[in-house]
């Protein structure tokens, strides 16, 4: 039987003078040129965002680290090309999986120009020095990578920052001027005219209005968010397409306890987050489902005149008290049947009686109030009053 030969894959003690003569051999300029051959074929870097000047400069520093670290069998804790180029590259816009793939060509480069320089019977050398190059090149780009990494966490960081800076600007008291205004919609990516959905919570329920900011984003838009006091205000101008992700999304927010209303464009953003805000106030500890001026709005009215001291229904209540309790609550029912619907035909359906019943029963609503619910104007201070 031929006896086995196994490739050692640890350098041997005499390996070092002719490792070192190999390394020595390596043309740092053409490992350069070798290297921006390949990597202008990447993704990303095809041109690249950054001088061509940057990236040679770069290349070289980084092939003599390399070459030093192979020396060496290992690269150090921390050399200055890897983070130069981490930062770099986060500040120019590209992508990270650019980055790696661009980086790991290094570990191409460095072995077909070691293979080119070396001899056959080099090749047992090469072989037990594999190791070594793999474990260099990925030294490089783990503190590549770390540096990246940490430069794209401060830019968000930063751009967040900013970008808080100027929504909290958007709701100042006074407000910027119109020229500001654009300028600041401008940064945000709002178009000027754009209409702007607005949601606001409070207290409590402002933890399930973030979920459904971080639901919303991974659907597609962009929401942004600002704290107010006691709540968080979050609005969003991009459209929702019909049967997409995003409106179903938006269909469970409006299950929610948070208050809506949109603006007409990013002037009238601060006084429509305002308006949402005070709706918000208006649900009652029990109620469920979005307040949007449709169902509150009497209700604010309402909030509004008792503020200034101006009672809306009192002598309505008043006159209602003589009534006898069992009159009051027929002639109540049919009026607040008749304001829901607008409609006689519809109320005496829905409370099973016949039409003239109903009409009877307003006309004597009204004989006892001095309130005739038939009038828009009478109608509309009901509406208000019970609200």
């Amino acid at each position: 039987m031929a006896p086995s030969h196994t490739l050692s894959a640890v350098p041997a003690p005499h390996d070092a003078e002719r490792w070192n003569a190999l390394l020595n051999m390596l043309d740092v300029e053409q490992l350069t040129k070798d290297f921006l051959s390949v990597v202008e074929r990447v993704p990303g870097y095809d041109p690249a965002p950054i001088p061509q000047a940057e990236l040679v400069r770069t290349a070289i520093l980084s092939f003599e680290a390399l070459i030093a670290g192979l020396r060496a069998g290992m690269l150090d804790e921390e050399i200055s090309i890897a983070h130069q180029v981490g930062v770099s590259r986060a500040r120019a816009g590209v992508p990270l999986a650019a980055l790696m793939t661009a980086i790991h060509n290094d570990f191409t480069v460095l072995w077909e120009a070691l293979i080119a320089v070396s001899e056959p019977e080099d090749a047992k050398l090469i072989v037990r020095h594999t190791a070594i190059v793999l474990h260099t090149v990925d030294q490089y780009v783990r503190q590549t990578q770390e540096a990246y990494v940490d430069e794209q966490r401060r830019m968000d960081e930063e751009a967040s920052s900013l970008r808080q800076g100027l929504i909290a600007e958007l709701f100042r008291d006074p407000q910027p001027p119109a020229e500001r205004l654009i300028a600041i919609a401008q940064v945000l990516s709002i178009p000027a005219n754009a209409r702007i959905d607005v949601v606001v919570a409070l207290g409590d329920d402002i933890e399930s209005l973030r979920v459904f900011v971080s639901e919303s984003e991974r659907a597609g838009a962009r929401v942004y968010t600002h704290h107010s006091g006691d709540a968080l205000l979050a609005f969003s101008h991009t459209p929702v397409p019909a049967g997409s992700r995003l409106e179903e999304v938006r269909t469970q927010l409006l299950a929610q306890r948070v208050g809506v209303n949109t603006a007409t464009n990013i002037r009238t953003l601060r006084e429509t987050a305002n308006a949402a805000r005070e709706l918000a106030r208006l649900l009652e500890p029990t109620e469920t489902g979005a307040m949007d001026w449709t169902r509150g709005w009497a209700r604010l009215a309402n909030r509004s005149l008792l503020e200034t001291g101006t009672p809306v229904i009192s002598d309505v209540t008043t006159a209602l008290d003589d009534a006898g309790p069992t009159e009051r609550a027929r002639l109540e029912e049919a009026v607040r049947s008749y304001l829901a619907t607008g409609s006689i035909s519809e109320s005496a359906a829905l409370l099973f009686c016949h039409r003239n019943t109903l009409a009877n029963r307003l006309r004597r609503f009204a004989e006892i109030t001095g309130v005739d619910p038939l009038l828009p104007t009478d109608a509309a201070r009901l509406v208000v009053g019970w609200a």
